[in-house]
């Protein structure tokens, strides 16, 4: 029971909700399997990349920054994933909403003192939860108002 008191609620229930925004949104698009099982698959390397201690995370980018070559190459593609930002700014503010999302329940595990592995496993129950609660919603009502 002391578990269920430390989990962070709210944090959860907001990374529900934007979770269930995209699978809506995918849903609607009607999007093969296998994009399904990619979205999957990023969903949980994102919530891999969230739950890595800081410190691995500087000895990635040490690597990343480590000759001129690489460096300008990574300018070069941030330059890119800008004009995407402004091209496609609507997915933008959708993907900021979940990767905020993320980052808070990253922060609320951290501080109520879950370990590494045990904050990874909820984030990922929870983001995928949500994934399959938006494209059944979608579904359901898409059926149920519009196919009389």
């Amino acid at each position: 029971m002391l578990i269920l008191q430390r989990v962070p609620w709210v944090s959860l229930t907001l990374l529900i909700l934007s979770y269930s925004t995209l699978g809506w949104v995918i849903s609607e698009t009607k999007a093969p399997l296998f994009a399904w099982a990619v979205i999957a698959i990023a969903i949980l390397l994102f919530v891999g990349i969230l739950t890595v201690p800081w410190t691995r995370m500087t000895d990635v980018s040490s690597i990343l920054f480590k000759s001129s070559t690489r460096t300008f190459i990574f300018s070069v593609f941030a330059a890119f994933l800008f004009f995407v930002m402004i091209a496609w700014f609507r997915m933008f503010l959708d993907t900021l909403l979940i990767i905020s999302a993320a980052i808070l329940a990253r922060i609320d595990f951290q501080a109520a003192g879950f370990k590494e592995g045990q904050a990874f496993w909820i984030t990922s129950i929870f983001s995928l939860a949500g994934l399959a609660l938006g494209a059944a919603m979608q579904m359901l009502l898409f059926n149920h108002l519009f196919m009389r």
